[in-house]
């Protein structure tokens, strides 16, 4: 049996591969926010695709990968299938977007949640075995059933929590912690899949085909920078809630202050307006007679005009 190192170059790789995942959680975190606040179907499922990649993509498998930087066995080359490998990706990306979609369109829900959760959760599983699958040496790996198991089991809830995560989290204390505990459960997902995995060396010594792994270094930080690139310009077109709620406050604070400014030309004539907003001379026939809304009928009005009418007749009567 060979011996695996999962930090051949000390704590450097874990650490970053936490940033990654850090990272791609915040983006998405971010991206789904905005997604929230879209009113356009399209714009934002637009948003959702950039979360997928955002979560998907850099949150699980860049932070894959980075992880893989600092795997070694010992007693043979480590390689991986490109083919393989560029499926694990896609399976990343496709399948958190199908969770996002779930939960994002449409009124939040709790069951979306539930349901897209385990969805989520076995396919990110799924898609770290595949990348692992990639992986070619000189012998077999085999994995411990009841930490393969924990690996999904940990998976679900994590991508549960996630997706949980986009429909609830507002502010961005929230949202750091949010993307800081969704970095700790993929991380925990990825190494606890590594503890499971045994290796047995064969006896001949035999070239190893595919490629190494840092091969893979300059397409993921081309493909980081892509994302935050994309996010960044989705962001700035779409206002956030409290953007949006902020905006609301200023237009009905405008709207308020025109309907002032309407009630006061009408009271510059010095009498009350009609129910159709033509003023009435002060003094006239209409001077004290009392307003009524709309629902007050015609009647009424003309009722209230002839007793104001009368009213001053009399007045006038006695005056002299």
């Amino acid at each position: 049996m060979g011996q695996l190192h999962h930090f051949t170059y000390g704590a450097i790789t874990p650490i970053f591969a936490y940033a990654m995942s850090f990272l791609g959680s915040l983006l998405g975190l971010v991206s789904t926010a905005r997604a929230r606040a879209a009113t356009d179907t399209r714009r934002r499922a637009w948003l959702l695709v950039l979360a997928a990649w955002s979560i998907g993509g850099t949150g699980i498998w860049v932070m894959h990968f980075m992880a893989m930087v600092g795997f070694s066995v010992t007693g043979s080359p480590l390689r991986y299938d490109v083919p393989i490998t560029v499926a694990s990706f896609f399976i990343a990306v496709v399948t958190v977007g199908i969770g996002l979609f779930i939960v994002g369109l449409g009124k939040p829900k709790l069951w979306k949640v539930l349901v897209g959760g385990p969805i989520t959760g076995v396919s990110v599983a799924f898609m770290h075995y595949t990348g692992m699958a990639a992986m070619q040496i000189n012998g077999t790996f085999e994995y411990d059933n009841n930490l393969y198991l924990a690996s999904y089991a940990i998976a679900v809830v994590a991508a549960t929590v996630a997706l949980w995560f986009t429909i609830v989290v507002r502010g961005i204390p929230a949202t750091l912690a949010a993307a800081a505990v969704m970095g700790v459960a993929v991380c925990g997902m990825h190494y606890t899949g590594m503890a499971a995995m045994h290796v047995h060396l064969d006896q001949a010594v035999e070239p190893v085909p595919g490629v190494d792994v840092n091969w893979f270094l300059a397409p993921i930080v081309l493909f980081v920078l892509v994302v935050v690139i994309a996010l960044a310009s989705a962001v700035m077109a779409v206002p956030s809630e409290r953007e949006q709620a902020e905006a609301k406050a200023v237009h009905d604070k405008i709207a308020s202050g025109q309907a002032i400014r309407n009630a006061s030309s009408g009271s510059a004539f010095g009498g009350s307006t009609t129910s159709g907003g033509t003023p009435s001379p002060a003094g006239g026939a209409g001077a004290n007679a009392p307003t009524y809304p709309n629902g007050g009928g015609k009647a009424a009005q003309a009722f209230a005009a002839r007793a104001a009418n009368g009213i001053s007749d009399a007045r006038r009567q006695r005056g002299r």
